[in-house]
């Protein structure tokens, strides 16, 4: 392993009931890559028709849910009254911060027919001053967001900024999240204008390059669906034997953070109140909405709040 990897994360991977999901963050030993607190790869997953995900109402606080699709379609619902469907290359991105609930589920359109869904949910911690904001939801479109093609390999520039590219998301620290998708022989330079940056290759033939201290060439084969952390204040190259797509997540650390199922904070005490509001039925409820996810005996079990 070279000086420009940190660390390598194998994700617990977990089948809930006919779809796999892998799980990289957080781990007992390696918490957050910059904001990102929480990083599951949902698939692909195949769907009979009348199949899909039904996930039902569940609550977060003191964070940012991000959807990403690279297949497939969800209808998320929330106790702001949003509905709002994501197709592939589009955001949605729910600021939880004081307290909110939601659901994802398939659209009907999507139970209608054979599908396939693939894709990520991250969290983002929000600084302390923003754990307690008021609740909002943003949906960008594919359009949206900044889309480029350089040297063979072509970026969606999904959070933060690369040279003078600006993704138009809206967040409250320094965060970079990138979907890159390779050609064959194509390369990228990973810039080290964030202080932590972790790439997550979703298939064979990506590496990473770059050179030892005494010039000679040095070449990491990045591993398939394993979170590859890398040493802060130097820029890095991907480069791709043959076709391949990965994302990168980064920023800047907030410092520590508790989390415990759907809640995230900097403080145990907020944990505590929120478990006891959600046992309680405190929180706002998803209109239209009757089911719900029970508080959890344990936060130790792997569960999917999300998709």
């Amino acid at each position: 392993m070279t000086s420009f990897i940190k660390k390598l994360i194998t994700p617990h991977i977990k089948d809930l009931g006919g779809f796999q999901v892998r799980r990289s963050l957080p781990q007992q030993d390696f918490m957050m890559v910059g904001p990102f607190i929480f990083f599951d790869h949902l698939g692909p997953a195949t769907f009979a028709p009348g199949k899909g995900i039904d996930v039902r109402p569940h609550p977060h606080i003191n964070l940012a849910t991000v959807t990403y699709l690279f297949e497939g379609a969800v209808m998320h619902r929330d106790s702001l009254g949003t509905v709002q469907e994501i197709r592939p290359g589009a955001v949605n991105w729910m600021t939880a911060g004081k307290g909110i609930v939601h659901s994802e589920r398939s659209p009907d359109h999507f139970r209608h027919q054979t599908a396939t869904l693939h894709a990520l949910q991250t969290w983002i911690a929000l600084p302390e001053a923003a754990e307690e904001t008021e609740p909002t939801f943003h949906h960008y479109s594919a359009d949206d967001l900044p889309l480029w093609v350089n040297n063979g390999a072509t970026i969606k520039l999904i959070t933060g900024k690369v040279g003078s590219r600006v993704s138009p998301v809206q967040v409250h620290s320094p965060t970079l999240y990138l979907d890159i998708q390779f050609s064959a022989g194509s390369t990228f330079v990973l810039a080290a204008d964030y202080s932590e940056r972790a790439v997550y290759a979703l298939g064979n033939g990506l590496s990473l390059n770059g050179l030892n201290s005494d010039g000679s060439n040095n070449t990491d084969a990045l591993a398939p669906c394993q979170m590859t952390v890398l040493e802060a204040g130097e820029p890095v190259t991907l480069a791709a034997e043959q076709a391949v797509r990965c994302v990168v997540i980064g920023g800047e650390p907030l410092g520590q953070r508790l989390k415990w199922w759907n809640f995230v904070a900097s403080r145990k005490a907020r944990l505590e109140e929120a478990k006891a509001d959600w046992k309680a039925q405190r929180f706002d409820k998803v209109p239209d909405e009757s089911e719900f996810i029970p508080l959890p005996e344990t936060a130790e079990e792997f569960s999917a709040p999300g998709i």
